[in-house]
């Protein structure tokens, strides 16, 4: 994509930000994303990239909307219920900014389908989707932007291993699906808290894209509501990860 002038009003506020400027939001027009998860973080995430000024969003996710998603799914209304969440999300991105590019898929992806970004988002709720997105990140030499959120707490960080050397994937952090992991539906969440966990998650994105501060690489941004705090830790690479330790022993 060959970004054409830059939208000065719709843009001043970026354009004013001496580590985003004129160069910044021609990056963004530029840029594509692929997003797994069009619910509680993908959402706000896609709202905060689209209004950005990213160039091209897709969408991917099989699951409806339901009254219990309007709880924390702010990009929907009562009138959307029952209705595919990629495509109303996409209707919606593309309504309240026409300048984004936005592709849906009405699946469940998976390793076998293709994704068209150069940035990939991890806005699932599930491990099996997080590992996959994962490994494609990987193989593919893509960052992977990953967030969650339960209960009071969220986190938030970026995965870079198929990239740069000594830095951790997924797996090197979560080796293996916990034996508490819980459904999605059967847990509580506060629905600001992932609003918050999805806004950051587009930070990152704005910041991988324009090149602006120190993006979450290698890192975990780990948010408590309840007590409004919020810290960060390290993570490191594991050399006998079964997703990139064998790419780092060779």
């Amino acid at each position: 994509m060959t970004p054409g002038p830059i939208d000065i009003e719709r843009h001043k506020r970026h354009i004013l930000l001496k580590e985003i400027g004129g160069p910044g939001v021609q990056k963004l027009r530029a840029s594509t994303v692929s997003m797994v998860g069009a619910g509680a973080l993908g959402g706000p995430c896609a709202l905060y990239l689209a209004a950005a000024g990213v160039g091209h969003i897709e969408i991917w996710d099989d699951d409806v909307v339901d009254r219990s998603n309007l709880q924390r799914q702010v990009q929907f209304g009562e009138g959307d219920v029952g209705q595919p969440k990629a495509e109303t999300l996409v209707s919606r991105l593309q309504q309240a900014h026409p300048g984004t590019q936005a592709a849906w898929h009405r699946h469940r992806w998976s390793e076998g389908h293709p994704l068209a970004g150069r940035i990939l988002i991890d806005a699932s709720d599930n491990f099996p989707t997080r590992y996959a997105l994962n490994a494609t990140a990987h193989a593919t030499g893509r960052r992977l932007v990953h967030g969650a959120a339960a209960g009071w707490n969220g986190q938030v960080s970026v995965f870079a291993s198929g990239l740069q050397p000594d830095v951790p994937c997924y797996r090197c952090w979560v080796p293996e699906t916990p034996p508490d992991a819980e459904a999605c539906d059967e847990v509580g969440v506060v629905g600001a808290m992932t609003g918050m966990v999805g806004a950051a998650m587009a930070l990152e994105v704005v910041k991988l894209v324009t090149g602006a501060g120190v993006p979450l690489v290698g890192r975990l941004l780990l948010m408590d509501g309840l007590s409004g705090t919020h810290r960060i830790v390290g993570l490191k690479p594991d050399r006998t990860c079964s997703t990139c330790g064998r790419t780092r022993a060779d």
